[in-house]
């Protein structure tokens, strides 16, 4: 599969804003709700392209643009949507690696398969070279999962990207 070329724009912030145009509505949701939850402004747009080159292009356009900002390199959190819960921890790696213990291969939302969702975020982790980790702690409904797993991903990732403060610092 080849990849499509995508344009990103990331700054820290202290409220997370989106604009993502990725050619798939729901990953576009999706990806809005990650920046905010990680305090991000972003701006992401993927050239058109079969849907999944177009998951290929968003998920290494964004890794590729938060690799250099890693200055914790580490973050995890734990993030409620209605009923769904989800747990996401990361940290720098040489390698990066995604695993996780949902599987939503069968399931579409906003008539995509959400399997797009788990591109996305292997995606991501290799171009970013992290070791990222999601688990499903509960929740049955597609989209609640869903949400609540991308906006674990995104709290940790800003977590990650923020500069570490020691303690003692702190008044």
């Amino acid at each position: 599969m080849t990849e499509t070329p995508a344009n990103v724009r990331i700054a820290l912030a202290r409220e997370g804003s989106a604009a993502v145009a990725t050619g798939l509505p729901v990953l576009d949701h999706l990806v809005a709700q990650l920046a905010v939850a990680a305090r991000l402004d972003l701006t992401l747009e993927v050239a058109p392209g079969t849907a999944g080159e177009e998951v290929v292009g968003a998920g290494r356009a964004l890794g590729s643009a938060l690799a250099a900002r890693f200055e914790a390199g580490r973050g995890w959190a734990v993030v409620p949507a209605d009923e769904a819960l989800a747990l996401a921890a990361l940290e720098r790696a040489d390698e990066g690696r995604f695993v996780t213990n949902v599987d939503f291969s069968d399931e579409r939302v906003g008539g995509v398969g959400t399997d797009v969702a788990s591109r996305f975020l292997h995606e991501l982790a290799h171009a970013a070279g992290l070791n990222l980790h999601v688990r499903l702690v509960e929740g049955t409904d597609p989209q609640h999962v869903l949400a609540a797993i991308f906006k674990a991903v995104g709290a940790a990732l800003g977590q990650a990207c923020r500069p570490v403060t020691d303690p003692k610092e702190v008044t």
